[in-house]
């Protein structure tokens, strides 16, 4: 009788851990896709403010690239 109680004890102990372990990786889950949907805001808020500058360099790059690709 003594080992059944132990086992249904142990049982009950495990699905507890079980369900805090989820509950954690809930919460954190959540924390994570809001910082991601915050970095992604700011990201974008910064390409909008640098749209000119970010095109005028990539332009300036590219022009680079294809004037000394004729020298090879």
């Amino acid at each position: 009788m003594r080992t059944m109680w132990k086992k249904a004890e142990n049982w009950v102990a495990a699905v507890k851990n079980w369900l805090d372990d989820m509950l954690i990786r809930r919460s954190l889950s959540g924390i994570t896709v809001i910082e991601l949907v915050l970095i992604l805001v700011i990201i974008i808020a910064l390409l909008l403010i640098f749209k000119n500058q970010l095109i005028d360099l990539i332009n300036t790059i590219f022009d680079k690239i294809t004037s000394e690709s004729a020298n090879i």
